[in-house]
């Protein structure tokens, strides 16, 4: 349920877990879901930590955008997608051929 500030009460302890990790992925940078999950503390949850992330609010402020797939794209159908290109472009993101380049963008604490 999402409060004043577009956050989102977690539902679990996994999905608590979960958001703290997101929150706090720099500008610039991008993790896999698998990543996320892992950082969180639940390794080979990359599924759940998709599932918590369709749980946030539209007007969410988590960073939602810098979460991608393990082959570096874009998982999301459009016009999601789309608004996900976008704002990791205003970052300075570069996908290219629809691929981030895991290499340089990935974020690793």
């Amino acid at each position: 349920m999402p409060d004043k500030k577009g956050q989102t009460a977690p539902n679990s302890p996994m999905q608590a877990a979960i958001y703290l990790v997101l929150a706090k992925i720099p500008a610039g940078r991008v993790i896999t879901y698998g990543d996320l999950a892992e950082m969180a503390g639940y390794p080979r949850a990359a599924r759940r930590a998709g599932q918590a992330l369709r749980q946030l609010p539209a007007d969410t402020t988590l960073p939602w955008h810098r979460v991608i797939n393990a082959s570096g794209r874009i998982s999301l159908p459009e016009p999601a997608a789309q608004r996900q290109r976008e704002r990791l472009a205003q970052e300075g993101v570069i996908a290219i051929g629809g691929r981030v380049d895991l290499a340089r963008f990935r974020w690793r604490p």
